[in-house]
């Protein structure tokens, strides 16, 4: 099923659902282009966080299309029927809060954790721990969600409304899992992360595409991963742009969350569009 809908500043987009199908198991998608576009367009894979595809990402979507872009908008947790219980929308969003509720880093303080779970009803609290655990189990094992993105690639590749070129945008563990794409899909085009960790540099020579790379200053379990991985890519001969910003946390384009910083945010962005239609057309 296809319908339009009117974003806040006026543009329409068409919004469909997929799927495509990747490891045996089918991955249901969004897909967002301009209504008003025509022919086929490049595509941008919009990869979700630990959080899931939230209102965030899909208003990130929006912002890809009405830049006139395919945005697809793969649901990493999910598998063919739905969500596992664990990994509910509505559980991870009681996740997020707890963690907005905690100071930067509380979330995986056990200490600061359990003094915040101790507050909650029993109920509750046990949901909101094995979401926790269901949450990091998949954080900890990126190479099945790697595997469901080139299945991704795979259907932009074959679909009508896609021109070939195609390239993926991911934040935090989204933008890990967009390094780690492109290492060794040829299909890939471009990659953007934000303030994801840098693929491994031994994974550098299967790197063809540009990269582009975000970073909060204050996120230094992040940043440090940073400066081997670029000396990797210029010793090899390949593209990383990548800039640091100085003060801003882990986060900080997420306009939804206390970690947001509005100039970051904001040159993040022109940066990121300026990459695209670099490499992108």
């Amino acid at each position: 099923m296809v319908e339009d809908a009117t974003r806040g500043d006026g543009v329409q987009h068409s919004i469909s659902q997929t799927s495509f199908a990747s490891n045996g198991s089918v991955t249901p998608a969004g897909l967002v282009r301009p209504a008003a576009a025509r022919g086929a367009l490049p595509a941008v894979i919009v990869v979700h966080g630990a959080w899931g595809a939230d209102a965030h990402i899909r208003d990130v979507a929006d912002r890809i299309a009405a830049a006139g872009y395919l945005a697809l908008v793969p649901d990493l947790y999910a598998h063919g029927d739905g969500r596992p219980a664990e990994l509910a929308a509505d559980r991870v969003g009681a996740l997020k809060r707890l963690a907005d509720s905690l100071p930067p880093g509380g979330l995986v303080d056990p200490e600061v954790r359990a003094h915040a779970l101790a507050t909650l009803p029993e109920t509750e609290r046990g949901r909101i721990e094995e979401s926790l655990a269901a949450v990091r189990s998949t954080v900890e094992a990126p190479d099945s969600f790697v595997a469901q993105l080139r299945g991704a690639v795979a259907h932009l590749r074959d679909h009508p409304d896609c021109n070939g070129q195609i390239g993926a945008l991911g934040f935090s563990m989204g933008g890990r899992l967009a390094g780690l794409l492109a290492c060794g899909e040829p299909d890939l085009h471009a990659a953007v992360v934000f303030y994801g960790t840098a693929p491994p540099a031994g994974r550098v020579g299967r790197i063809a595409s540009p990269l582009l790379g975000l970073y909060g200053g204050k996120d230094t379990r992040i940043t440090a991963s940073v400066p081997p991985f670029a000396e990797a890519m210029e010793r090899a001969g390949k593209r990383f742009d990548h800039h640091v910003y100085r003060g801003a946390p882990h986060g900080f384009f997420n306009d939804t969350r206390p970690r947001y910083r509005v100039r970051a945010a904001r040159d993040a962005w022109a940066r990121t569009l300026a990459f695209l239609v670099e490499h992108l057309g």
